[in-house]
């Protein structure tokens, strides 16, 4: 099973211009995370790590609450 952030951009439950769906937690601000557009319009958190280390889900299940291989996108 491959988490979404949310089923169909435009189906309602938009906020701020962004479909509803789970918040992706740490994901949201890691240098790793690709968020991936369908072209129905579903949303995915792809995790870039997964591509040369199998520890990491390619899809991590949402929320992610503690990664041991989050980076903070702007910084250290």
């Amino acid at each position: 099973m491959v988490p979404r952030m949310n089923e169909r951009a435009g189906s309602g439950g938009e906020r701020a211009g962004r479909p509803a769906g789970p918040e992706p937690g740490l994901c949201r601000a890691c240098r790793f995370r690709r968020e991936v557009i369908t072209g129905k319009g579903s949303r995915f958190i792809l995790c870039e790590r997964s591509r040369t280390d199998s520890r990491f889900p390619r899809y991590p299940e949402l929320p992610v609450l503690t990664c041991r291989g989050f980076r903070r996108e702007n910084g250290p």
